[in-house]
């Protein structure tokens, strides 16, 4: 198999790029940088059956030419992380939406399976935990830009189902809840990287809110093994799936496990959202999965538990920092 990933050099793009070369398949990466990193993909730079192309899903006739030569496209080019999506919305949302088109646009000439990669994101400010593939999206006020992510996503998921329903294009939708571990970063608003990297260095482990808001995190590994297992199943296509780790801990919990196992120092304190991102920041109380419907049809569970992720991650941060 050959497979081509938008967002290649991304945290979760390069980890599936080198579980893909590990099993022998060839992968194309397509990445303009923006929010990925060259350092993610070095180590399998100059590996046989790896090319990647520093560039835009927005280079059409490149972006055309590496689909040809694909079996699948995995797309995860997108602007990610709570702090740029604030911070830029339009950039978001073009992005988000256009960059989706045209690789549905150009997969659809030779009907390519195509990886759509959402996000949790899209439940909105839903209370109907844990959330259900098929359950209603209920967004915020187009006034609050925090929205602008999901609802980028959640249109890029109607057009790839479109995409499927009108001229039978396999898509697959993945829905994304905090997948983290190694190569994540905290620069774009991510919160474990960002405590793991405050706690070692000895500064303050900020807390956004009052630290109540619960979350479930997934581990980097667990998600690529699920990707592996779905592109080889014909029953997913044409379907969205949640893939996560049903563990909830709230934030707070979570700055306190990292202090423990980092044995930091560090004070932990609370800055309000709206000091933390704009006025008016809305969040999501509980963001949790309902593992239902990935489980029945692969036999999805995840492995690694919130204390080996931590651990993982302070490791790695030992390591880079």
């Amino acid at each position: 198999m050959r497979a081509l990933i938008t967002g290649g050099a991304g945290f979760i793009g390069s980890h599936l790029a080198e579980a893909l070369l590990h099993q022998g398949d060839e992968v194309l990466i397509l990445d303009n940088l923006s929010t990925g990193s060259i350092e993610n993909i070095a180590h399998i730079k100059g590996r046989p059956r790896f090319e990647y192309f520093i560039d835009s899903v927005e280079n059409e006739p490149l972006l055309a030419e590496l689909i040809d030569r694909s079996d699948v496209v995995f797309h995860f080019a997108a602007a990610v992380g709570v702090k740029l999506i604030v911070e830029q919305p339009v950039h978001t949302i073009e992005t988000n939406v256009h960059g989706t088109e045209v690789v549905l646009k150009h997969a659809n000439k030779k009907k390519k399976l195509v990886f759509i990669a959402s996000t949790s994101e899209v439940y909105g400010k839903s209370l109907d935990v844990p959330f259900r593939e098929d359950a209603d999206l209920v967004m915020g006020a187009t006034a609050k830009h925090r929205w602008a992510y999901a609802c980028s996503k959640a249109i890029d998921e109607f057009l790839a189902l479109a995409y499927w329903k009108e001229r039978k294009l396999p898509v697959i939708i993945v829905r994304f809840f905090n997948t983290v571990g190694p190569r994540q970063t905290g620069q774009y608003g991510m919160v474990l990287p960002s405590f793991v990297q405050q706690a070692l260095a000895g500064q303050p482990i900020t807390v956004f809110g009052d630290g109540t808001q619960q979350r479930s995190f997934t581990y980097i590994g667990d998600v690529v093994g699920c990707l592996l297992k779905l592109v080889k199943e014909p029953k997913a296509i044409g379907q969205v799936f949640n893939i996560g780790n049903g563990a909830e801990v709230s934030i707070l919990r979570l700055a306190e496990l990292v202090k423990e196992q980092t044995k930091s120092k560090s004070e932990i304190v609370f800055v309000p959202y709206d000091k933390a991102y704009e006025e008016g920041f809305e969040d999501m109380p509980r963001r949790v999965p309902d593992l239902t419907k990935i489980r029945s049809l692969i036999g999805y569970e995840p492995k690694v538990q919130l204390d080996e992720i931590i651990a993982r991650v302070n490791e790695y941060f030992h390591h880079h920092d």
